[in-house]
């Protein structure tokens, strides 16, 4: 009896085992047979957006600030010190009002030197023209010797010849006194011709010394403008700025003492940064906002490459200027770079760029899960961005960063 009763349990926990382990693999397969939990994000941490169909404009922004059209900087023709300060910073000028007033003892004596030489330059010349009118005219008085030498040489040997004719002289004498009237013939033509390169020569000579005289002059009229210029006077009419001197200062020659600049007449620099400067062309329509007003303008000058990572662009102002519009006053700036017509838009994603193909969660079951979908983005504005494919309009997307949540393809939302 007690071998059978041992049999009937051994037999009976068998089959609890059995059944056991049919339970436990047919809970294993329904398992593996159900989707993985959704994680689950708050709504009000995530951005939302819609998808709709219209037209957006494309836009660069930047930051920048106005700058006078028209700058004229005044620099140090010499070195000197600062005796007074006659103007300021902020403060109107006209043309011709007087700035600074400088000092420079050294630039006074080569101002002096220098009319100093011209003087002697002109006594030479003078002094040139002179001796050469007595060279010519002793040359005409020599000449003049020779002339009457030359008629008493010539008749002399005429009458020898006549009388040696005759037999009155010897032949000897005769020779001699046709030989002395020749030689007087040739001292004669010498003389001229020393007479005339003489005269050549004199206009070439006081030439010289002209043009000398002339270099000397240039040389003490710029000496004079130097000395001249230690009384700082504004170029022209507008306001000053950067006069920053300090009595006694010693300014070196070829420092910037100051600019004058005309207020009414500004234009705006924006520093556009370098990744959105390729869409930027001269022409294009801008916005100045001068946190006082908004300017209408265009843009009429790029620069060809960028610094520190943005390039610099000037805005030509078409409008007029609002109440305290003054140069170097920072605005913000905005360039229209295209009008996008009757296209499909959202707002712009946290990741991704322009034209190319993005992941993006869409609200599906009234908006109480998301579902990730592959999106091909177009071009961009501020805040938008063209849908080219994989959205409709009326869609909702997520516009967060979802990368934490790159593996997953569905989420619930609280």
């Amino acid at each position: 009896m007690d071998t059978v009763r041992a049999r009937k349990t051994k037999t009976g926990r068998n089959i609890a085992i059995g059944v056991g382990v049919l339970a436990l693999t047919t809970a294993s397969v329904l398992l593996a047979g159900l989707d993985p939990a959704s994680p689950s994000v708050e709504r009000s941490a995530m951005l939302i957006d819609s998808v709709a169909r219209g037209d957006i404009v494309r836009d660069v922004r930047a930051p920048g600030t106005l700058v006078s059209e028209q700058i004229r900087y005044i620099t140090a023709q010499a070195s000197a010190r600062v005796e007074r300060l006659a103007s300021e910073s902020g403060r109107n000028v006209q043309t011709g009002d007087l700035l600074l007033g400088l000092s420079n003892p050294d630039l006074q004596i080569q101002a002096m030197q220098a009319a100093q030489q011209v003087r002697q330059s002109q006594i030479d010349l003078l002094n040139l023209r002179t001796n050469l009118r007595s060279q010519i005219l002793a040359q005409e008085g020599v000449l003049a010797a020779m002339r009457t030498q030359l008629v008493s040489t010539t008749q002399a040997a005429r009458a020898a010849d006549t009388l040696a004719t005759r037999q009155l002289v010897s032949p000897f004498e005769s020779t001699n006194a046709t030989a002395a009237a020749d030689e007087m013939i040739t001292r004669y033509r010498i003389e001229q011709e020393r007479l005339e390169l003489m005269k050549q020569t004199i206009d070439a000579q006081v030439s010289m010394q002209s043009s000398q005289v002339e270099q000397l002059k240039a040389i003490a009229v710029n000496q004079q403008n130097r000395l001249s210029s230690l009384q700082v006077r504004a170029p022209e009419a507008g306001v000053v700025q950067d006069l920053t001197l300090q009595l006694g200062q010693w300014v070196p020659e070829g420092t910037i003492l100051a600019r004058v600049v005309q207020p009414g007449r500004l234009k705006a620099v924006l520093r556009v940064p370098e990744s959105q400067a390729k869409d930027i062309r001269i022409g294009q329509k801008a916005l100045i906002d001068t946190r006082n007003g908004v300017i209408d303008g265009h843009v009429n000058r790029k620069d060809p490459g960028a610094q520190g990572g943005t390039v610099t662009i000037d805005v030509t102002l078409d409008g007029p200027l609002p109440g305290g519009a003054v140069p170097e006053l920072s605005v913000d700036g905005t360039v229209i770079i295209d009008n996008m017509t009757n296209v499909l838009h959202t707002g712009r994603p946290a990741f991704g760029s322009t034209g190319g193909t993005v992941s993006l969660f869409k609200l599906v079951d009234d908006g109480r899960a998301a579902v990730r979908v592959q999106v091909e983005l177009g071009r961009t504005a501020v805040n938008r961005v063209e849908v080219v494919r994989g959205l409709n309009v009326g869609d909702h997307v997520i516009l967060s960063d979802m990368t934490a949540l790159a593996r997953v393809e569905k989420v619930k939302i609280k």
